[in-house]
């Protein structure tokens, strides 16, 4: 059983603080261990058009900013796990034990999904962009590397994380600030966060590609509803064993 024990908003904050501090740090460790596999990288993500040689630089720091920037995406999907770890030990502190174990037990699920959110976003929504912006209007079009590598980690980046939402809502259900109801009774007001989430984050606003991204997406809504009920009958069971 957890010891209760007052816990002052201070307590709350210096957990805090030491928490984002050690996600922080591990995700500059990670960064400059991105630094060095940048150029392959790059590569990698310019498959979809042919090849890096396909890309022009206009600037003379172009190509250095670009390298920064594959680098802190490659950092970041490197210390998701240890960024996970971080966050669900911070909200995991006050739990029993059993509880704890069966929040950190997420830290796997969250990476995979993070990775696999990653795959969808290079996969299946990039090359239908591409496809779109290149054949749009019939131009040839030639491709500066700073705006094609921006539009294609911000694609990345932001896929990838909203596929953490069926993991969160698990947590947070487990801990019980969300509850199954909760979700259902909300569902219309998803649709539209989620269509508006879907006009930011795609790189057009035709139905395609906001077709692409809210279909998936929804359907892991879904899933966070059925991760929750689990996770409140698991929290169900904990109260009444205490």
């Amino acid at each position: 059983m957890a010891e209760d024990k007052p816990v002052s908003i201070w307590d709350h904050l210096e957990d805090l603080r030491k928490t984002l501090l050690y996600a922080i740090s591990g995700i500059l460790i990670c960064v400059i261990a991105g630094y060095f596999v940048a150029r392959p990288v790059m590569d990698f993500l310019a498959r979809p058009i042919g090849g890096i040689a396909n890309l022009q630089a206009i600037e003379v720091t172009e190509n250095v900013s670009v390298t920064m920037r594959v680098a802190l995406l490659v950092g970041i999907i490197i210390a998701t796990p240890w960024v996970f770890y971080q966050f669900f030990s911070f909200i995991g502190k006050g739990l029993t034990k059993k509880e704890k174990r069966a929040v950190l037990i997420a830290v796997p699920f969250a990476t995979l999904m993070f990775v696999g959110g990653a795959a969808f976003a290079y996969f299946v929504m990039l090359p239908t962009s591409i496809k779109f912006f290149m054949t749009f209007l019939q131009v040839e079009t030639s491709l500066r590397i700073k705006s094609y590598i921006d539009f294609v980690t911000n694609l990345i980046f932001w896929i990838a994380s909203s596929f953490e939402l069926p993991v969160l809502v698990f947590v947070l259900a487990r801990v019980g600030l969300v509850t199954p109801k909760m979700l259902l009774s909300g569902w219309r007001v998803a649709v539209v966060v989620i269509a508006v989430a879907a006009a930011i984050i795609t790189p057009t606003a035709d139905p395609v590609n906001m077709a692409i991204f809210m279909i998936p997406l929804f359907a892991l809504y879904l899933l966070s509803i059925g991760l929750s009920a689990i996770a409140a009958r698991l929290r169900s069971k904990s109260v009444e064993k205490e």
